[in-house]
């Protein structure tokens, strides 16, 4: 019996892009592959079963997904005997490992612009972890997958070595996402007064989402409205001091409002009514928060590079990210017209139709057949 171990430890208590991604792995393979077993690799963090699928076994690994028990010794930290294929879902692919492999690279941002992914001083550490880990990853796996075809393109244009093994499965968007009703309530928890309007940015802080190039868009944009606020959801909220203080030297700081982490329902409460999401990253691998926004109709205003026009295929106003009056236009755009803001609304929904968990799923099974045949 074919057995594929597929390392699941970004499933933890942090929401996270790679975690959607590797959660729709274990909800879907085991079903669509009955005649196989699948071992998970488990985050100590995470309580309950991740799949109870009778072919389904799962071992908790104590050491984090970025570690260096990870990246260099992971098959002494666990027992991998009988497995015919790895899937190191998270970018980097463990030294060691006997059997074929699978990596998912989402981006390569390590390799091309690493102070897009941490300027400090430990991102220097960082730096060299990550480029050894995906390096190895592009040079050793059997096959790579990537969640979209910028990122291929990236890959093969920084490698063309690897160009032969790189797949596109493009991601997804669960259908609990969807358009809710907005509660007054809900909106006051995160700031925005009774009838005001609101702009959306959702994401971790880290340079390559482009915070402060959206405080200074919507700053440029909205200068005279003084109803219109700006609510950004941030995953890890390290930064809102700093951005914080942007917004105070813009004379906006009243308007900003920097929730942290929210709640499920409040986020799609928050996706549902704001005026747009804006999303104005310097790159990504595919970027959930477009997804998210489009399945519950809301209006999109992001990038014209990386994967950004990929996702939303013609449902989103794109903007150079690095040109503030390019991005206040786009907002300005869809503040000043009713018409285009619910055909980029009916644009999305349809668009998020057809990002697809099980058929994300399914390509990756393809995957593992090709490289196991």
């Amino acid at each position: 019996m074919t057995v594929v171990c597929i390392d699941c430890r970004y499933i933890g208590n942090k929401p996270s892009g790679i975690g959607e991604v590797t959660g729709a792995l274990v909800r879907h393979l085991p079903v669509l592959a009955p005649d196989w077993r699948f071992l998970f690799l488990k985050n100590p963090q995470r309580q309950k079963p991740l799949a109870t699928a009778p072919n389904v076994a799962e071992i908790v690994v104590k050491s984090p997904a970025n570690s260096p028990a990870t990246m260099w010794w992971l098959p002494q930290v666990v027992d991998l005997s009988g497995v015919d294929l790895f899937h190191a879902p998270f970018n980097i692919l463990p030294a060691g490992l006997k059997m074929k492999t699978v990596t998912t690279i989402h981006d390569i941002m390590w390799l091309k612009h690493p102070k897009w992914c941490n300027p400090s001083p430990y991102g220097l550490i960082e730096r060299h972890f990550y480029a050894h880990g995906i390096n190895r990853a592009l040079g050793r796996s059997d096959a790579i997958a990537t969640v979209s075809k910028a990122t291929a393109r990236e890959i093969t244009h920084l490698r063309p070595d690897a160009a032969d093994k790189v797949t596109v499965t493009l991601s997804g968007v669960s259908p609990d996402f969807h358009p809710v009703e907005v509660r007054e309530d809900t909106l006051a928890s995160v700031g925005i007064k009774p009838g005001h309007k609101f702009i959306l940015t959702a994401g971790q802080f880290a340079p390559y989402k482009n915070h402060a190039g959206a405080i200074k868009a919507f700053a440029r944009a909205f200068a005279a409205r003084d109803d219109i606020d700006l609510v950004m959801v941030q995953r890890r909220n390290s930064g809102a001091g700093e951005l914080a203080s942007l917004a105070r030297s813009l004379g906006i700081e009243a308007r900003v409002h920097f929730t942290g982490p929210v709640s499920f329902p409040t986020l799609l409460e928050l996706y549902s009514g704001a005026m747009a999401l804006l999303h104005p990253s310097l790159c990504e691998g595919f970027g959930n928060p477009l997804a998210e926004a489009m399945a519950c109709g809301c209006p999109v205003v992001t990038s014209d590079v990386s994967a950004m026009p990929e996702v939303t295929n013609g449902a989103a106003l794109l903007a150079n990210p690095h040109d503030t009056d390019a991005i206040a236009a786009a907002l300005t755009r869809i503040a000043s017209d009713d018409k285009l803001a619910a055909e980029l609304s009916q644009k999305g929904l349809a668009r998020a139709s057809e990002l697809s968990w099980e058929s994300f799923a399914e390509a990756n099974l393809d995957i593992y057949r090709r490289v196991l045949a």
